[in-house]
């Protein structure tokens, strides 16, 4: 491994735990508002990521590493801990709990893009020619600043992932539980109860990345042009 994806591996892994357990953090919020302190109580209800990585080892920390070696991007997950009896009783509060997640994804989004533009406008940053996962914004002149780009670009485009990913209404994503918004309580409550017993799990993950990796692209350009009003790339 060079000292450039060396480099570039301890920028996405911060940015991976950070938010990770942004998204997790919000799910343990949403459900303590919401009535249901289980998650509170497992110590997720934080954004120190050390509970969150003891709760998940395989998926914060092993997973990433190894994914970023072989594919040069991180995948991972999290989870937070809730009560199904609430979730019966809830399933409107539960459905909120399921789409803070993303919800806080999605901040981190404007965050980075608020920054990216707040630093073109300082003349820090700059518009890159051709834009890749960690290149979204680059530095104006060589120095400290790469680093900034680098994370911001970073924590842009993976919080883009994350919170458009985990909206697809396929269990065991978020928007599954955040779709019964939708539905009246007692037809969210068959709706979930029949998806439980299905036992989906592996087959709803893969099925989600069939559907996304036809959608990505097309999100990913219009992200760009949002953040580059005008720009070719939309």
């Amino acid at each position: 491994m060079n000292s450039q994806l060396l480099f570039d591996g301890v920028i996405w892994y911060i940015a991976f735990l950070f938010s990770t357990t942004c998204h997790e953090g919000a799910h343990a919020l949403a459900a303590k508002v919401g009535g249901d302190p289980t998650a509170f109580h497992g110590g997720q209800l934080t954004l120190n990521p050390i509970p969150h990585i003891r709760r998940e080892p395989l998926g914060m920390v092993i997973v990433p590493i190894v994914s970023f070696i072989y594919a040069h991007w991180m995948m991972g997950w999290a989870s937070a801990p809730y009560d199904p009896d609430w979730q019966r009783r809830y399933p409107r509060r539960a459905a909120w709990m399921a789409l803070a997640g993303p919800a806080a994804n999605f901040s981190l989004v404007l965050v980075a893009a608020v920054s990216i533009r707040v630093g073109i406008a300082a003349r820090f940053f700059r518009m890159p020619r051709a834009a890749s996962f960690t290149h979204i914004t680059e530095a104006a002149a060589p120095g400290a600043v790469e680093l900034v780009a680098t994370f911001l670009s970073v924590l842009f485009v993976l919080n883009l992932v994350l919170g458009t990913f985990n909206l697809l209404p396929v269990p065991p994503l978020d928007g599954h539980t955040g779709v019964t918004l939708l539905m009246g309580e007692d037809t969210a409550r068959r709706f979930l109860e029949w998806s439980r017993s299905q036992g989906f799990g592996m087959v709803g993950l893969l099925l989600a990345w069939v559907v996304y990796d036809k959608l990505f692209e097309r999100i990913f350009r219009l992200s760009l042009a949002a953040l580059y009003p005008g720009s070719s790339w939309g």
